[in-house]
């Protein structure tokens, strides 16, 4: 197994316009491990979510981004992608007209380079599916069309449990789900750990981690991280709140 970091965040500032968000951002993930992001509303942590899958709405004003020991700081989104980036929305869209396994046999090809049958796309698709205990028509479903909030978020695991990437960044995947479907999300996430893929959890709250147990947590507040360590934060933060850490700092 390689001993390079999965992703190193050196010094890393960002900007929208005018305004910097990101104000030295310096995070390591290594194979294996699950990382939590939890900050306040305002902090940034969407914002780095963003920057770091290459989103043109945001410059990179200082630092670097490293990739499996690569620099991609100025790679494009797609390219992220390719080798294995994936980032799942706090508010996925909805794409009409295109079904859950025609966007899935594309994102794969574009993943891999194979040009997977249907059919070669659809048996993946269906283990996958039996994995996570989700039903078989969901697949040919239009991609988020009519899909409840639980839904959605589901359907992104299962993206994930398809595309195997090496680094899994999930985006508040916890916002307004209700106790079944925040379950279900845990427990997905809980079979696709392997020793070659890290998370990169972001969350408001500790309710996530009570069901997926993080190697590390970060506190993230005012652009960057404030202070990091073992789920025992997550604890703290629970019992402290935010303003415990601002007071701290």
């Amino acid at each position: 197994m390689s001993t390079t970091p999965l992703l190193q965040i050196k010094n890393l500032r960002a900007a929208a316009g005018d305004i910097e968000i990101l104000k030295g951002v310096d995070l390591t993930v290594d194979r294996g491990e699950i990382h939590a992001l939890m900050g306040p509303n305002g902090s940034g942590k969407s914002t780095l979510a963003s920057v770091l899958m290459g989103h043109p709405d945001y410059e990179v004003t200082a630092g670097e981004i490293l990739f499996d020991g690569e620099d991609i700081t100025g790679a494009a989104a797609d390219a992220r992608a390719n080798m294995g980036l994936f980032l799942a929305f706090q508010y996925p869209e909805e794409i009409p007209g295109v079904s859950v396994i025609q966007f899935l046999r594309q994102a794969l090809s574009n993943r891999t380079g194979t040009d997977y049958t249907v059919l070669e796309l659809r048996l993946k698709v269906m283990e996958a599916m039996g994995q996570l205990g989700m039903e078989s028509s969901f697949a040919d479903r239009y991609l988020n069309e009519g899909f409840s909030g639980g839904e959605r978020k589901r359907n992104e695991v299962l993206q994930m449990a398809v595309l195997q990437p090496l680094l899994a960044i999930m985006d508040e995947t916890d916002s307004g789900l209700d106790i079944d479907a925040l379950k279900t999300v845990a427990e997905g996430v809980n079979t696709l750990v392997s020793p070659e893929r890290g998370f990169l959890i972001i969350t408001h709250y500790q309710r996530l981690l009570d069901y997926v147990t993080p190697d590390h947590v970060h506190i993230f507040m005012d652009g960057r991280v404030l202070t990091s360590g073992g789920s025992e934060l997550a604890a703290q933060l629970e019992a402290e709140g935010y303003d415990g850490f601002r007071q701290n700092a």
